[in-house]
C-alpha cells in the first residue's frame, strides 16, 4: 500500500547531532589544536543551579586550561581539592602525573564540553557534578604532530567549593572497579581512565 500523504523528512535527534559534532571535533582537534573554544556548554545543556555558580565553575576550568597552557604546575594544582581522590590517587599523585606530562610534551591543551551541570548547596558545603565530553592533546617535545593523550565522553567531573573557590575533587571513575586502566607510563592515560579531571 502506498503512502499518498505528504512526504516527511526524518530529522536526527538533538543528541545524535551533538554526538556527531563531538566526534568531528575529536577527529579535527589535533589539526585545530589552538583555535577551538577550550571550555564551553553545549546547546541544550541541562543546568540544575544558578547562573553565577555555573560561571564560577566555567572559570575554574578556564583557569585550569591557562595553567596547562603555560605549564604552571603550582597554579594548576591550586585548582585541585585537598580531598581529591581517584582510584586512591591523591593530589600529590596527580601532581606527579602532570609534572611527567609537562616534561614530555609541549603545547598541552584540554577541551571541555559540558552538557549537564548539577549544583548542590548544603549546610556541609557546595558541590557540583558536571557531565563533560572532552580531550587532552599535546605535541611531543621530540616531534611536531599533536597527539591525543586522553579523551572522554559523558564523564562526570565532581567539584567542591573550598575556601571560596571551586576545585576539582575527582570524577565518576571514583565509583568504578578498583583496577587501574592506565599503564606504568603516567602520561598515557588510556580510554577508560581520566584521573586528571
Amino acid at each position: 500500500m502506498q503512502n499518498r500523504g505528504k512526504p516527511h523528512t526524518v530529522r536526527p535527534a538533538p543528541m545524535v547531532i551533538v554526538s556527531i559534532t563531538i566526534a568531528v571535533l575529536f577527529v579535527l582537534w589535533p589539526q585545530a589544536h589552538s583555535s577551538l573554544a577550550k571550555v564551553d556548554m553545549l546547546p541544550g545543556t541541562v543546568v540544575d543551579g544558578d547562573d553565577k555558580t555555573v560561571q564560577e565553575i566555567l572559570a575554574t576550568f578556564s583557569r585550569a586550561e591557562e595553567a596547562i597552557r603555560v605549564q604552571d604546575l603550582d597554579a594548576l594544582m591550586n585548582l585541585y581539592s585537598t580531598t581529591y581522590n581517584y582510584h586512591r590517587l591523591n593530589k600529590a599523585d596527580i601532581r606527579g602525573i602532570w609534572a611527567a606530562l609537562f616534561s614530555h610534551y609541549r603545547e598541552v591543551s584540554s577541551l571541555h564540553l559540558f552538557d549537564h551541570v548539577r549544583i548542590v548547596h548544603a549546610s556541609t558545603g557546595s558541590t557540583a557534578e558536571i557531565r563533560c565530553t572532552g580531550n587532552l592533546t599535546a605535541i611531543p617535545k621530540r616531534g611536531n604532530v599533536p597527539v591525543n593523550l586522553d579523551s572522554w565522553f559523558g564523564e562526570v567531573h565532581y567539584l567542591v567549593k573550598e575556601a571560596g573557590v571551586w576545585r576539582i575533587r575527582g570524577n565518576a571513575g571514583d565509583h568504578s572497579p578498583e583496577v587501574l586502566q592506565f599503564g606504568t607510563v603516567p602520561f598515557f592515560i588510556g580510554a577508560a581512565s581520566h584521573p586528571l579531571f
